[in-house]
């Protein structure tokens, strides 16, 4: 698997890894590479079935797969140690490497994720899964963002959105590829595991997200020992991108907090 590798910022700069949602194309991170750059060695990659990682994904492909093909990939490059930012599907990609490789992973971030899928998300899933059985992939790109976005974001950057949806189009993962990734994400069930999850985890969520109901991040929270909330109050399932500014702010600052929390943590274990 191909990953981007940047330089780090200053010596011994710490790692951070990630990992987009269903889309799946480390691209999606560019309203928060800038930001973080400047305290992170950071880690983008192309999910595999996507982007530059394209290929034909097995039929009972699954989170577990997921967290062990990134933390290889890692592995392969030298990197032991490292946090995790991941966003919805990205989150839970996350939550499964702090179980499977708890020695490796030291703080994670996970933007509208969930315990387990949510009767409203399931429903929204199983609605764009239509338009792309039924429709075909242009459909089922034209509607993506009205899960993504506030309406009024959405109103005033359609120049943006016609260029994300035409890119989309030209470099579309594939049916079966979606397919299966979705249905991975559907299976994933946290809610017997999250208990185990002992590293610091900030959990991030926004209040008007249409695709995942923000008490979802509420659950979530309350069931990690170590874990701290934020809940944004506009921005949608996409507030990383909608309200960049001050999500990045906001990052920034509670990552530092929780890689402090960490240190201790690690010093106390020790």
């Amino acid at each position: 698997m191909q990953i981007e590798l940047a330089r780090a910022p200053f010596p011994n700069a710490p790692v951070l890894l990630l990992i987009a949602g269903l889309g799946g194309t480390g691209s999606y991170w560019l309203p928060q590479r800038a930001a973080l750059a400047e305290h992170y060695q950071l880690v983008v990659y192309d999910q595999r079935g996507t982007g530059v990682n394209q290929q034909l994904l097995p039929a009972d492909y699954s989170l577990t797969d997921m967290a062990h093909e990134i933390h290889t990939a890692m592995l392969q490059h030298g990197l032991t140690q490292y946090s995790v930012l991941g966003h919805a599907l990205g989150g839970l990609v996350a939550m499964q490497l702090a179980l499977d490789f708890p020695e490796s992973i030291n703080v994670l971030a996970i933007i509208n994720g969930w315990l387990q899928l949510h009767a409203h998300t399931r429903r929204c899933f199983s609605v764009r899964e239509t338009l792309l059985r039924d429709s075909g992939p242009a459909a089922y790109l034209q509607a993506q963002p009205l899960f993504l976005y506030p309406a009024e974001w959405m109103a005033a950057n359609q120049p943006q959105l016609e260029a994300e949806e035409a890119l989309h189009n030209a470099h579309f993962q594939g049916q079966e590829n979606l397919t299966r990734r979705l249905n991975a994400l559907k299976a994933a069930d946290f809610c017997a595991t999250a208990a185990h999850i002992r590293q610091p985890v900030l959990v991030i969520c926004s209040r008007d997200d249409l695709l995942v109901p923000w008490n979802c991040s509420v659950e979530l929270h309350n069931a990690l020992p170590q874990a701290v909330l934020e809940i944004l109050p506009w921005g949608g399932h996409a507030c990383n991108v909608t309200a960049a500014s001050e999500f990045n702010l906001m990052l920034t600052g509670a990552l530092s907090a929780l890689h402090a929390t960490e240190s201790v943590l690690h010093k106390e274990i020790v």
